[in-house]
């Protein structure tokens, strides 16, 4: 099993990594793509629930998050979840100024004391999905802030300033 065999999905507000979710949804595409919505979600949990543990308490939200990845994957609309607090995505396969400028987005978040929850995307089909063409890449809150370069620190301060409450 290689990393690419885990992904990491949003369920609830946590991120959770779920191994062989692209060979299921892969698997499921063709053939689930106009079933009823109850019909994906069930099959998905069924089939995911062979290699990960999902907490029958939990299922209902695992469903949901499924079924929307599962619609990302198949370009139907979608209801996302709506964010909780500052979420902020640095762009880019590993490279120096990727790494650079998620460094320095941590720094000046802790410098002007803000928490956030920064998630660094290096899978290059995850990375296509955002519509940038170029890393590094700066997403706050859903809104693409910079592509293909690491912004001035003082730039980075103003931004993340405005979600400061």
């Amino acid at each position: 099993m290689s990393n690419n065999d885990i992904v990491q999905i949003k369920v609830d507000k946590h991120s959770v990594g779920i191994m062989g979710f692209n060979d299921v949804i892969e698997d499921m595409a063709g053939q689930y793509a106009e079933k009823p919505d109850d019909d994906i979600l069930s099959e998905l949990l069924n089939r995911l629930s062979k290699k990960n543990y999902i907490p029958n308490s939990a299922k209902e939200n695992y469903g949901k998050a499924f079924l929307r990845e599962f619609k990302k994957f198949i370009g139907k609309p979608y209801d996302e979840e709506i964010p909780e607090g500052l979420k902020i995505k640095v762009l880019g396969p590993g490279c120096s100024q990727c790494d650079r400028l998620e460094r320095e987005v941590m720094e000046v978040l802790s410098e002007i004391n803000l928490s956030a929850d920064v998630d660094h995307v290096r899978d290059i089909k995850e990375i296509g999905t955002y519509g940038v063409m170029g890393t590094p890449a700066l997403i706050i809150n859903g809104k693409v802030m910079a592509v293909g370069k690491v912004p001035a620190k003082a730039k980075l301060k103003k931004w993340l300033s405005e979600y400061k409450a």
